[in-house]
């Protein structure tokens, strides 16, 4: 087994153009996924965790693992041997695993539409994750696509996911159960001031606790705030959650 310092992985797929499809399956039976960072992980081959998945991969055919690598957004090139691939594989699915051991955090700035509805839509993230978990890599990538390209990419996936993309609209759409009287906010202007937000909140119900400061990216106010009620917060969500403030995205109102 070749030293896996000298494997040269390459960049993952940055367009349509570079997505390479498993061999028998059709361009529209395997979604694309645009991805526009390297893979750069030094494995330890010692270290039981990676050499436990490198002993199932060591097994899997040579189109399997291209397969799965298309599924997750990867282009194997042609040039690439057996053992390249699979090493290419291991490291792909170790840096998937050390992601998602790692606590998650927003980020201040969405790269994409499908990356903003995973943080600001829960019923949509929770969907989302389902289907990770039954490792249905199709329809992830279509519902990524969907959110990314809208119209676009409906055209191209609904005669053969059309209960999917419904689902996701429907997802989209859905309003989460408010079950506690702390909402999260961000959005408002940031010239209504803290006491200026703090009393606009306080009409719709009694403060218990109010926080809030500028964002970096946006002239807009994030915060959190506590009702004395759920009421008093289903209702706050309701009137001001997805609001089009003018200040360069939506009113964001989630229960916390």
């Amino acid at each position: 087994m070749p030293s896996p310092r000298s494997v040269l992985l390459p960049l993952l797929a940055t367009s349509a153009s570079a997505f390479l499809a498993a061999p028998g399956l059709s361009r529209a039976a395997v979604p694309r996924v645009s991805i526009n960072q390297p893979l750069q992980m030094a494995l330890n081959y010692n270290d039981p965790a990676v050499a436990e998945e490198f002993s199932k991969v060591q097994g899997m055919e040579y189109d399997d693992v291209v397969t799965e690598l298309a599924q997750s957004g990867v282009r194997a090139p042609a040039t690439m041997g057996d053992m390249e691939v699979k090493l290419m594989l291991v490291e792909l699915r170790m840096m998937g695993s050390s992601a998602s051991n790692k606590q998650k955090k927003r980020p201040d700035k969405f790269s994409s539409k499908f990356e903003e509805a995973l943080w600001t839509k829960p019923v949509f993230a929770a969907m989302y994750e389902d289907l990770k978990a039954k490792g249905d890599h199709n329809s992830m990538n279509v519902v990524a696509e969907y959110l990314n390209e809208g119209a676009d990419a409906k055209a191209r996936y609904y005669s053969s996911y059309g209960a999917l993309i419904d689902q996701a609209e429907a997802a989209l759409n859905a309003k989460p159960e408010v079950t506690s009287p702390k909402v999260k906010f961000s959005g408002f202007p940031s010239n209504m001031g803290e006491t200026g937000l703090q009393m606009t909140l306080q009409a719709l119900g009694e403060v218990v606790e109010f926080s809030c400061a500028e964002s970096d990216d946006f002239p807009v106010l994030v915060g959190e705030v506590t009702f004395a009620d759920i009421e008093s917060a289903k209702k706050a969500i309701d009137q001001y959650d997805g609001m089009d403030m003018g200040m360069g995205e939506k009113l964001q109102m989630m229960s916390v």
